[in-house]
């Protein structure tokens, strides 16, 4: 809470006047706690987990051209029964093991240092926590997924999460009670290293669920701005994983490509790449010797 009375004592105690941001903090949580303020996390879930894979829903069913080319595994396909039943069970993990995780956890945010008052974090600030947590969840993910695919793991956790081989936005979250436990410990290092505003933690319980239902979708998107991100690996290199299913050893990581490629784990994704650039490249020789043409969009549908 924050240990002001008004905008006015507010002001004197930082020394200047208070942005419009932070005024706009000041008259949303000034009179309620903390606490309350760290489970605006539960609401914030339960909307992406429900609303963000809405258009990957109706693009399943609907097949629009020119979206539908973009699907990676087009083969496979879920009937919205099928999605309902997924976006059911994620709903019942939700409330059985994410929310009252969430619920029990404040004290070590506020062991950590995460602090709701003012003054407000400034853009470059929150841009730069946010980096960390993502690199430390990344890397951190990457050795934790890699032990949940030893025979062990697999078999009693993690095969779960692999019972989509074409996933789809709600299967992001679809995974273990075990699992969801887990892989809470690299979410909360990043804030724990570097830990700042409450908005912050906000922001980054949130995308990082955002980015998970990208890496999800099924769909490859060239227009997608996260391929302006150096080195994420986005829907296609996550959906190989799946696509090899329970055996694969490949492409581990969770947002980012360096770990697999630092450590080799990404080279039956990169040969497999390689084998169908060279197999386009002699249809389409092949269809322009023979005074035709070739699509390659048309060719991603017959795979």
């Amino acid at each position: 809470m924050i240990p002001y009375h008004s905008l006015h004592d507010a002001e004197i105690a930082l020394g200047r006047n208070l942005t419009f941001a932070e005024t706009l903090w000041f008259n949303y949580s000034a009179t309620k706690s903390d606490y309350f303020l760290f489970c605006h996390n539960i609401l914030f879930l339960f909307l992406i987990f429900s609303l963000v894979p809405l258009p990957l829903v109706f693009l399943e069913i609907k097949r629009l051209y020119p979206f539908d080319s973009y699907k990676i595994q087009p083969k496979v396909r879920l009937s919205l029964h099928e999605m309902l039943n997924c976006y059911k069970d994620v709903m019942v993990m939700f409330f059985l093991v994410v929310g009252p995780l969430q619920l029990v956890s404040y004290p070590s945010i506020k062991m950590i240092g995460i602090r709701a008052g003012l003054p407000l974090p400034s853009g470059w600030e929150i841009l730069s926590q946010l980096v960390v947590y993502f690199l430390v969840e990344d890397y951190t993910n990457y050795w934790i997924h890699r032990f949940l695919h030893n025979k062990w793991g697999y078999e009693k956790i993690h095969r779960v999460h692999h019972e989509y081989q074409a996933p789809i936005g709600f299967a992001a979250p679809y995974a273990h009670w075990a699992e969801i436990l887990i892989l809470g410990i690299p979410s909360f290092l990043g804030p724990a290293l570097a830990p700042g505003h409450m908005i912050t933690f906000w922001l980054w319980i949130a995308l990082r669920q955002v980015e998970a239902i990208d890496t999800h979708s099924g769909y490859d998107f060239p227009w997608n701005p996260t391929k302006y991100i150096p080195f994420y690996g986005g829907s296609e290199h996550h959906d190989y994983h799946h696509y090899v299913g329970g055996q694969s050893q490949s492409n581990f990581a969770s947002v980012f490509t360096y770990c697999d490629y630092i450590y080799g784990t990404d080279k039956g994704f990169r040969y497999q790449k390689k084998i169908l650039r060279n197999l386009k490249e002699d249809l389409t020789n092949g269809a322009a010797q023979n005074g035709g043409s070739f699509d390659a969009q048309d060719y991603n549908k017959s795979e």
